[in-house]
């Protein structure tokens, strides 16, 4: 890592220019660090003295809004004799005002329990943009106007549609929680902002079925723990998280139909309810897991590499393990293509769909989908002995 005088807020790492700044001591008490740092994706020192200037005047601007609201406001107490004054109550009372940072710490601690990382970071950072676009207002100052200017900026920024309606639908669900919380009846400006929902998507592509077998073919070879992570997921369907995140002892051999145990932990929490689920062990999975449980080491998890913290870092697994991937596969393929072709794999062999869903842990529509405990494992390891 190198600092660059000529070049305000930043360093060089990797030949990648990063923003760094110290967070003043007066507005710290706002974050949970102590410094911003993040990479100005370029590699040219004209582009990051631009971008690092731009960052640092946006974080002037905003420290400088946060210690306003931070200072008492002069005559404030006049104010409160006013309102005494007056025969009738004010529209308006304390009590029904929220900014939207407030709105957003209201939303986390009622919401955010039992919750993922991830959540308060979608939270935090849409509504971040917000604020950086439109300023932190009271959630009923905010207009339409301010809802497009947003929309206009996420576009710029190069978002795809599907990325902007997550924002969008992040920051629609704080301003009406918010508004409810406070029993404010107001029409969010954020919902049913217009944008091209398919603008950049890019469909996730199954894996054909013999490029399949050729990575599963070079992860017996090389048999390491990347390799048997890839090859786990590749005949369970396993998430990258949920398989990155196993333990020892969620992988049981020693019954009548080898399996592993899906279910959350401290470290690593399920998407769904439904994702909590047995999957069998067959194939290139089942190899896998023999090759796990021979191990010797004392740790109790499955990929002690991937679990080093308090949380799984399965997105050093997808950055890993996708660029190793990446010369034997098809274009738009990766890691989470292989639940794709999980689907088509049971489809091929006429897998009703319920029991899809079951070996997924992909939500099943119906009500009568809730009632019972669902297919007996006998039942899912035969459906999926066939797809092998």
């Amino acid at each position: 890592m190198a600092y660059d005088k000529s070049i305000p807020f930043s360093f060089l790492k990797d030949g990648v220019f990063y923003f760094e700044r110290r967070i003043p001591r007066d507005v710290q008490h706002h974050y949970d660090t102590q410094k911003i740092a993040y990479s100005l994706r370029t590699r040219s020192a004209m582009v990051a003295a631009s971008r690092a200037r731009r960052a640092a005047d946006q974080l002037d601007e905003y420290w400088y809004h946060l210690r306003i609201k931070d200072t008492a406001l002069p005559g404030k107490h006049r104010l409160r004799i006013a309102a005494r004054n007056q025969s009738h109550p004010p529209s308006k009372t304390l009590n029904e005002t929220v900014n939207l940072s407030e709105a957003v710490g209201i939303y986390l601690r009622l919401k955010g329990k039992g919750r993922p990382a991830t959540f308060k970071r979608a939270a935090e950072r849409s509504c971040g943009y917000v604020i950086d676009i439109c300023g932190d207002k009271d959630l009923q100052a905010y207009t339409k106007a301010d809802a497009n200017r947003f929309r206009d900026s996420l576009i710029e920024r190069g978002l795809s549609g599907s990325s902007i309606t997550r924002v969008f639908g992040t920051v629609r669900s704080v301003v009406n929680f918010g508004a409810s919380e406070l029993g404010v009846t107001m029409a969010n400006p954020f919902g049913n902002v217009y944008f091209d929902r398919q603008a950049d998507v890019k469909d996730r592509v199954p894996l054909p079925d013999d490029v399949l077998r050729k990575v599963q073919s070079e992860c017996k070879r090389i048999d390491d723990d990347l390799r048997w992570l890839v090859a786990l997921v590749s005949d369970t369907g396993l998430r990258l998280a949920e398989a990155a995140g196993l333990l020892r002892e969620d992988i049981i051999l020693d019954d009548q139909v080898p399996r592993i145990v899906v279910r959350g932990h401290p470290w690593r929490r399920l998407k769904t309810p439904t994702s909590a689920r047995e999957v069998p062990l067959v194939g290139a999975s089942f190899w896998v897991a023999k090759r796990i449980l021979a191990q010797t080491d004392a740790s109790p998890f499955a990929f002690p590499r991937y679990n080093k913290s308090e949380e799984t870092n399965s997105n050093s697994a997808s950055a890993a393990l996708n660029k190793w991937m990446k010369p034997m596969v098809p274009e738009r393929c990766s890691m989470h293509s292989f639940r794709h072709s999980m689907r088509d794999r049971l489809r091929a062999v006429e897998c009703p769909s319920d029991i899809v869903d079951q070996i997924g842990g992909w939500q099943t529509e119906g009500v009568g989908q809730t009632y019972g405990r669902g297919y007996p494992l006998s039942v899912k390891a035969n459906w999926l002995r066939r797809i092998v």
